[in-house]
């Protein structure tokens, strides 16, 4: 079953289960995934879908923070309710020793030796913690190892 399947799927057990806050999350979800198909024109897979995925988190996240900056937290809380449901679907986050051993094998592959190779390091990084890590934080532990 693909991510996109099983996202459809759910979207019929919220339905019968009367479960309001996880369908409206889950429709919002499949009319994200079907306006980037009908832009490209194409089905996506499911790396696309992840990605769709994980930008809507992206989103949700800096509304939390901007929300909490403006002192509403009940639109925080509403937002934080709407990750978690998203985060169902998402693979499973990257632990810190992994993404270390992942930045590490990542500059030895390179012979990354300073900034001017973070490019390079980044591009094998992303291709295997995209949608399992905060991008910008791995840009900020790899931006620390070449310059530590």
């Amino acid at each position: 079953m693909t991510l996109k399947e099983r996202i459809q799927n759910d979207m019929k057990l919220a339905m019968k289960a009367g479960d309001k806050h996880r369908l409206k999350v889950v429709r919002m979800t499949l009319a994200a995934i079907k306006q980037i198909e009908i832009d490209q024109r194409t089905e996506l897979d499911d790396p696309a879908v992840s990605g769709v995925l994980t930008k809507m988190v992206k989103q949700r996240r800096d509304s939390v923070s901007q929300f909490t900056a403006g002192d509403r937290q009940d639109l925080a809380d509403i937002e934080l309710a709407e990750i978690a449901v998203l985060e169902d679907y998402m693979p499973e986050a990257l632990s810190e020793a992994e993404l270390d051993t992942l930045i590490d094998k990542a500059i030895a592959d390179t012979g990354a030796e300073g900034m001017r190779d973070m490019g390079k390091v980044m591009t094998i990084v992303k291709a295997e913690a995209e949608g399992r890590a905060d991008m910008g934080k791995v840009s900020g532990r790899v931006k620390a190892r070449l310059t530590g």
